[in-house]
C-alpha cells in the first residue's frame, strides 16, 4: 500500500529525500554518459548535475545521522502517492537529446516541490532550513538547463515551444484526457454493438450506447480525481483533470452511438462504423503527436486493441 505524503513523519521525509537525491544522481549520470561522444556540452552540465545531487545527499544524510542516527528507513518515490512515475527512459538506445532535456527539466521541477511542502511540514528548525535551501538550489538548476538549451540550439535539434510548459500540459490535460478518450471510445465498443446486432434496432443501441457513454464518464471522472491531489506531481487539481478524464470520456462513447439516432438501422451501422475509425485514427494521433509514440506503432495498438473488442460485441450480439 502506497504511503500518503501527509503520514509521512520528519525521518521518513530525510530518508525519501536521501532516495531521491541517490536516484537522481544516477539518472544525471547515465545521461552524461549517453551524450558524452554526441553532445560534449550536455553531458558535462549532467556531470555537474549528478556531482550536485551527491552533495545535496551527502548534506541530508549528515542532518539524517545528527537527528536519528545511521539508521534509515526504507522508503522510496514508488511508496509514496502523487509522485510521478518516471519511466527508465534512460536505458533507451536511442534516446534524442531533446527529450532528455524534457526529462531533466520535470525532475527538477519534481525535486524542487518536493522539497517546499517538506520544508513546510518539518518543525525542526535546522531541517526546515536545509530543505528550503536544496529547493532554492534545485531551482538553480535552471542555468544548467540553459547550458542544454545552447547545446540543442547549436546541433539544430532546439524545439521552439517551451519544454517544461508543455510537459505540464501534457500531465495536467492531455494525459487525463487521451485515457478517458480511449476509454470512451474502446470499451463502449461492445455494448453499443453488442446491442446492436442484438436487437437490429437503432433506438436500442442508442440507448446502451448513451447509458455506457455517460456511467463510464462518471466513473472514469471519479477515478482520476481521486488518484492524486497534484501537489507533488504537478498534475494539476485533481478535480479538473477529472472533469477532463470524465468528459473525454463520454464524448469517446457519445461519438459512434449518435449516429444510431438514424433509424435505417443498416445507414446507422455504417456511420457507426465510420465513426470508429475517426476515432482511433483521432487516439493515435494525440498519442503521437505528444506520447512521443511511434505512429505506426500508435495505431497498430489503438486499432487492434479497438478491433478486438468490436468483435467481442458483434459475436457477443449475434450469440
Amino acid at each position: 500500500m502506497k504511503r500518503s505524503f501527509s503520514d509521512l513523519d520528519e525521518h521518513e521525509l530525510l530518508a525519501l529525500a536521501i532516495a531521491l537525491e541517490e536516484e537522481d544522481g544516477r539518472v544525471y549520470g547515465a545521461f552524461a554518459d549517453r551524450f558524452r561522444e554526441s553532445h560534449p556540452h550536455t553531458a558535462e552540465a549532467f556531470a555537474e548535475m549528478r556531482e550536485e545531487e551527491a552533495g545535496h545527499r551527502d548534506r541530508l544524510l549528515a542532518r539524517y545521522r545528527e537527528r536519528f542516527g545511521d539508521q534509515l528507513p526504507f522508503i522510496r518515490r514508488q511508496d509514496v502517492k502523487g509522485f510521478i512515475e518516471r519511466r527508465p527512459i534512460w536505458l533507451n538506445d536511442l534516446l534524442p537529446v531533446e527529450r532528455v532535456r524534457s526529462e531533466a527539466e520535470s525532475m527538477e521541477i519534481e525535486t524542487r516541490r518536493f522539497y517546499q511542502h517538506a520544508a513546510a511540514r518539518t518543525q525542526d528548525v535546522a531541517t526546515r532550513e536545509l530543505l528550503d535551501t536544496l529547493a532554492d538550489e534545485e531551482a538553480g538548476h535552471a542555468q544548467r538547463a540553459s547550458r542544454l538549451e545552447r547545446d540543442l540550439v547549436a546541433s539544430g535539434a532546439a524545439a521552439n515551444e517551451d519544454v517544461a510548459e508543455r510537459r505540464r500540459f501534457v500531465l495536467q490535460i492531455i494525459q487525463p484526457g487521451l485515457v478517458g478518450l480511449m476509454d470512451g471510445s474502446v470499451s463502449t465498443l461492445a455494448p453499443v454493438f453488442a446491442a446492436a446486432f442484438a436487437t437490429r434496432d437503432s433506438w436500442d443501441a442508442f440507448i446502451v450506447g448513451m447509458a455506457a457513454s455517460i456511467g463510464a464518464g462518471i466513473s472514469m471522472g471519479f477515478a482520476e480525481a481521486l488518484s492524486d491531489d497534484g501537489a507533488l506531481s504537478g498534475r494539476g487539481r485533481p478535480y479538473l483533470r477529472g472533469a477532463v478524464c470524465g468528459a473525454m470520456t463520454t464524448l469517446g462513447g457519445i461519438g459512434h452511438t449518435l449516429p444510431f439516432l438514424v433509424k435505417d438501422f443498416r445507414l446507422a451501422m455504417g456511420i457507426a462504423f465510420c465513426v470508429v475509425l475517426v476515432e482511433l485514427g483521432v487516439i493515435s494521433w494525440i498519442r503521437h503527436r505528444y506520447m512521443e509514440t511511434p505512429l505506426v506503432q500508435t495505431i497498430v495498438q489503438v486499432v487492434l486493441g479497438g478491433a478486438l473488442v468490436f468483435l467481442a460485441g458483434v459475436l457477443i450480439g449475434n450469440a
